[in-house]
């Protein structure tokens, strides 16, 4: 099982709250105004959360030099989604099946889009923009939720095309990810953990939800890093003592920690508070930090 694989499954059990074919709405995913300060979900707290995992964790734009696997440079002719194919990627993934979604992705890429671009020029803004819509009261919970539902679906798709493209080097490559003890989003877990595999690195091949579960895996398994998530910051001092308790007792007692998510993007000044090594704002970095985090860890060897 991948890391993608568990959060396909998580999204099928939020998806079984409720499915429905929406009325219309306006898909624009041009910048909106900032939500009004202390916004809650009208109808179930855990959207709210979700809204902002969404806004923050998932990547904004970005368009990769080279590929951090060491891999094939992206070739000139590649095009990256616009605007237009996000605003249309929304509205399928709205009023129609994964099917369809995923002819439109196919597309895409036969227009000469790579695995990257997807995942981080559509995918990414896609879920933003269906945040956005949501906090408009475009959207209302079971519409949104079923969107996301056929997002987590086109991930586990592509995740097939980002396998068969990972190179060979894991060796000492290995990472456990997972959600600071109390979240629960995965979806941008998920996209990073793609990359890092792709980078050549052996992902941890469950999500541990608990913190008793993620202390019990890194003690009882060598990881060269571990990457915490983190949303909301009723959770800061949670997700200090879990970083503490990780370096009293991972197996490796030198692990890098790399913490990421809405709360770390927004307030990266809180990282070494944490207590940790790093943070990254996409899977693509993400790489590059875990990488640097090796180099580190193998000079002091």
């Amino acid at each position: 099982m991948h890391v993608g694989d568990v959060s396909g499954d998580q999204s099928s059990e939020v998806c079984r709250e409720g499915w429905g074919e929406p009325a219309q709405q306006s898909t624009s995913c041009a910048p909106a105004p900032e939500a009004e300060p202390g916004r809650v979900a009208p109808s179930d707290g855990r959207l709210s959360r979700l809204i902002r995992t969404i806004e923050g964790e998932i990547v904004p734009r970005l368009v990769l030099s080279r590929r951090r696997s060491g891999g094939v440079l992206e070739s000139a002719a590649a095009r990256a989604p616009d605007t237009v194919d996000v605003e249309e990627a929304v509205r399928l993934l709205l009023h129609h099946d994964v099917s369809v979604c995923s002819a439109f992705v196919a597309t895409l890429r036969d227009r000469g889009a790579t695995i990257e671009m997807i995942c981080l020029d559509l995918l990414a803004p896609a879920a933003r923009c269906l945040g956005r819509m949501w906090e408009e009261d475009e959207c209302d919970f079971m519409q949104v939720t079923v969107g996301l539902c056929r997002l987590h679906q086109l991930l586990r798709e592509l995740s097939a095309d980002f396998r068969t493209e990972v190179e060979e080097r894991a060796g000492d490559r290995r990472i456990l990810l997972a959600a600071c003890p109390g979240e629960q989003h995965t979806f941008g877990l998920a996209l990073v953990a793609q990359f890092l595999r792709r980078a050549g690195w052996e992902v941890w091949h469950e999500l541990p939800t608990t913190k008793a579960a993620i202390l019990e895996i890194a003690s009882q398994h060598w990881f060269a890093v571990v990457g915490l998530s983190l949303a909301t910051e009723t959770r800061i001092e949670v997700l200090t003592e879990t970083i503490a308790d990780l370096r009293r007792t991972s197996r490796n007692r030198a692990v890098g920690v790399l913490v990421g998510g809405p709360l770390l993007i927004a307030r990266p000044e809180l990282t070494p508070i944490v207590g940790a090594d790093g943070t990254a704002d996409n899977g693509a970095l993400a790489v590059v930090r875990a990488e640097h985090m090796l180099r580190a860890l193998t000079a002091t060897n």
